[in-house]
């Protein structure tokens, strides 16, 4: 199948060609000709396998065929998204998609001034891409309406739910036609994920290209055993064997971010940190340099997990394990992407190895052993194996009848600040 035989306009195939976008991916095939039906569509996709085309190209598609302007401060088709990495990455597409038509497509994300992106609704918007916290605060400033938007897409759902949008967005809805077609698509299914689309979706299409949770085959998965103390030594070890490849570093916290790209840079590595204390400035510059291969290594906290589509990203790090299973899955699928190869390498201290439990139930797989052993945990203490008075190399897996501790201070929780938008 090719994008003309989904309905696409041709001067819609035309643009894809001169984009070098040829061959619908799985998603896209599925999920393309029931949004052109005007079918409501709950898509579940790992990250890097085109969602973002699979609800833009048919409302480029129908946004085309509207002969006329829309009214001073509406918005015809609204795109939300929980960062605004993810936000910045969905407006590029679309813009790609739509050059050439009459099409605005507007974006507007936290961290940057409020005033500029006021003025820019003001003619009125045929695509708006948002993020929930500032689409709420130009709500109410009365600088947007959103009584004639008869396109809602909801882009990586399950991650706005962790972020604690989901006041927003049940204060966003109402404000929509109450004729409208709404497409959901998600990496993962978690309960609440369901309650959210029946509560906004009716009679959906389910698209699935990938269990829930699964990573891409494309991806070599390692998991390292290690103190916390060496992670750093470690990292820039394997680091250092392939510095001319760009890599992608996850940790846990905002000053563990900026604390590990110093070490780094001392190194030799070029490097940059983004995080939620970053402006959107500072967080655009970086991820633009590191798509261009300015810099090589970026750090980054997960409010990057979902918004960085660059294709060539050879390796990603977890530095840090994560609270929350699902996420590792989006960390890593920042690598292997179009089809490309790519290695997920895991750091596991004493005191992760309940997240590591939870990553690899999740994935309903082990992650194979690159080195050391995995630790033992036993009551408040956790070590590994003694051999001859030294640790054991090697090991098979993880998680074979341990008890789960969980990390000091507190781990688990899910974050529920709005601040990453």
């Amino acid at each position: 199948m090719d994008f003309d035989m989904l309905g696409l306009t041709p001067r819609l195939v035309a643009r894809l060609a001169e984009l070098k976008i040829t061959d619908p991916t799985p998603i896209q095939a599925q999920a393309i000709p029931h949004a052109m039906n005007g079918r409501d569509v709950l898509g579940l996709a790992q990250t890097g396998t085109g969602k973002t085309a699979a609800f833009g190209l048919p409302l480029v598609h129908m946004m085309s065929s509207v002969g006329t302007k829309p009214a001073p401060k509406t918005v015809r088709g609204l795109v939300l998204a929980p960062t605004r990495e993810l936000a910045k990455q969905i407006s590029d597409a679309l813009r790609d998609f739509s050059d050439g038509s009459h099409l605005k497509v507007a974006l507007v994300v936290g961290g940057a001034s409020i005033n500029p992106q006021i003025k820019r609704l003001e003619r009125g918007t045929d695509l708006l891409v948002a993020t929930p916290g500032r689409l709420i605060d130009l709500l109410d400033r009365r600088a947007v309406r959103l009584d004639e938007t008869r396109f809602l897409v909801l882009d990586e759902a399950d991650q706005m739910l962790d972020l604690g949008f989901i006041h927003a967005l049940r204060k966003i809805a109402p404000l929509l036609a109450k004729e409208r077609q709404t497409m959901l698509f998600s990496a993962t299914m978690p309960k609440q994920m369901a309650e959210l689309a029946s509560a906004y979706l009716t009679d959906p299409v389910r698209v699935a290209v990938n269990p829930p949770g699964k990573a891409a085959d494309k991806i070599d998965q390692s998991v390292h055993f290690v103190e916390k103390s060496e992670k750093s030594d470690l990292l820039i070890k394997l680091m250092g064997k392939h510095m001319q490849d760009r890599a992608l570093v996850f940790v846990r916290t905002k000053h563990g971010a900026d604390r590990l790209a110093r070490q780094l840079e001392r190194s030799g590595f070029d490097v940059a940190a983004i995080h939620g204390n970053r402006s959107q400035g500072q967080r655009e510059r970086a991820i633009v340099a590191f798509r261009e291969g300015r810099i090589k290594v970026l750090v980054a906290t997960d409010v990057a997990a979902r918004g960085i589509d660059i294709p060539d990203v050879r390796h990603v790090y977890n530095y840090d394990l994560p609270n929350v299973p699902d996420n590792y899955v989006h960390r890593i699928g920042r690598t292997a992407r179009a089809g490309a190869d790519g290695a997920a390498i895991a750091f596991c201290a004493p005191d992760e190895m309940g997240e590591l439990r939870d990553i690899q139930k999740t994935m309903k797989a082990d992650i194979p052993v690159a080195g050391g052993t995995p630790w033992i945990v036993a009551g408040d203490k956790a070590r590994q194996p003694v051999r001859g008075g030294k640790p054991g190399g090697g090991g098979n897996g993880a998680g074979n009848g341990q008890r789960r501790r969980r990390p000091q201070g507190g781990g688990g929780g899910r974050p529920r600040s709005r601040k990453a938008a």
